[in-house]
């Protein structure tokens, strides 16, 4: 069966990005259509760039640097994508990808990453934070996402069968398209985070850092507790804002690299999470280093920590719930949870799982579509 990837872009090296990698492993011959590309990023990925096809957004102005400028195109731009000739077309959707158009005798699956969550369970969380909560200019942007939900609606209908990356992001495709899915849990390369049982008495905490991440509210927290230490890695517009937050017993580090990042998380007390993720990769690669993760008890954490095993829940995203949950896990001896249990825990979202659990349904479905 001659394959065809669709993925939104290829323009950081993130979790989205990796299942394209993954999956064009499982099919090498597919070539992968995305609106915008860097060819430097599909080479750290090991993505062949002879066999990346872009979209007419990749030759506009600033098209790949401020490609999210584009949004109003991005409908019309994935439909403009020839696919005739493909058996099989697997999107990677977190946005638009799953619109291509595609023909009655060709079979389309959709991985799912979350329906577009701007314009839909996000909507005013993300006006509100680009500061587009009223005014003028924000009727202007609410009737451009109208408009972007309406297609988003209707585009769902040209998929055959979804896969969601997590049963929460399940669930929200069931109430967002009307649709089932099956849920296959991404691919995470925990053979690049060793095991390590040497903690030190730090917490760590690590994202971009942008408001829904809640980085703001671990900080808060932490304040509160200075006999505790933290450490907090990413970078992201609110890295200046984060950094005079800080009290004394709290470090800063802005972006690092991966090897200061595992560094870090090897050795860690335990890593906290405070997001509401679709899935979220980050606790579990903690967990492949022998590290408990302190995570907000909501979406897909639910999924990637195995509460009483692997780490505990907090179900507030606030400080005082996040004070809480670090006291009690600290009233529960110097080791409250096993670290090579975390590890094993981890080892149930590698990379071979995902490829085999991939190949398996398209292979099921490309069978069943043609008998």
């Amino acid at each position: 069966m001659k394959v065809a990837i669709i993925q939104e872009w290829l323009v950081t090296v993130g979790g989205s990005d990796k299942v394209v990698k993954a999956i064009a492993d499982v099919f090498p011959n597919a070539d992968i259509f995305t609106l915008v590309a860097k060819k430097e990023v599909c080479d750290e990925l090991g993505i062949d760039w002879k066999r990346v096809h872009t979209s007419f957004i990749q030759k506009m102005p600033l098209g790949i640097k401020k490609h999210r400028a584009y949004l109003p195109l991005f409908p019309f731009a994935i439909e403009q994508f020839d696919l005739r000739g493909y058996d099989v077309i697997i999107s990677s959707s977190h946005a638009v990808a799953k619109g291509v158009l595609t023909k009655a005798d060709q079979l389309h699956i959709c991985y799912c990453h979350s329906p577009i969550r701007y314009v839909w369970d996000m909507y005013n969380e993300y006006l509100e934070e680009a500061n587009l909560a009223e005014g003028f200019k924000s009727w202007l942007v609410r009737y451009m996402l109208h408009n972007v939900r309406k297609w988003d609606m209707l585009s769902s209908f040209r998929v055959d069968y979804f896969i969601s990356n997590s049963d929460y992001v399940g669930r929200r495709i069931k109430e967002t398209y009307r649709r089932n899915s099956v849920t296959i849990h991404p691919n995470i390369d925990i053979s690049n985070f060793e095991y390590c049982s040497d903690k030190e008495n730090y917490y760590l905490a690590s994202s971009r850092l942008v408001a829904y991440k809640k980085i703001d509210i671990i900080i808060e927290a932490f304040n509160r507790m200075p006999d505790k230490k933290l450490i907090v890695i990413g970078g992201g517009p609110n890295l200046k804002n984060y950094k005079e937050l800080v009290n004394e017993n709290i470090t800063v580090m802005g972006y690092q690299p991966f090897n200061v990042l595992k560094e870090k998380m090897q050795h860690a007390k335990a890593f906290i999470f405070a997001a509401d993720e679709d899935f979220g990769m980050i606790p579990i690669e903690a967990e492949a280093c022998g590290t408990p993760v302190i995570a907000y008890g909501h979406g897909g954490s639910l999924e990637t920590v195995c509460g009483g095993k692997t780490g505990m829940f907090f179900y507030e995203q606030t400080a005082d719930a996040i004070v809480n949950a670090v006291k009690e896990f600290e009233a529960m001896g110097n080791a409250p949870f096993k670290y090579e249990d975390c590890r094993s825990w981890a080892e149930r979202f590698s990379e071979e799982r995902f490829k085999r659990e991939i190949r398996e349904f398209v292979e099921e479905k490309y069978k069943e579509f043609n008998k």
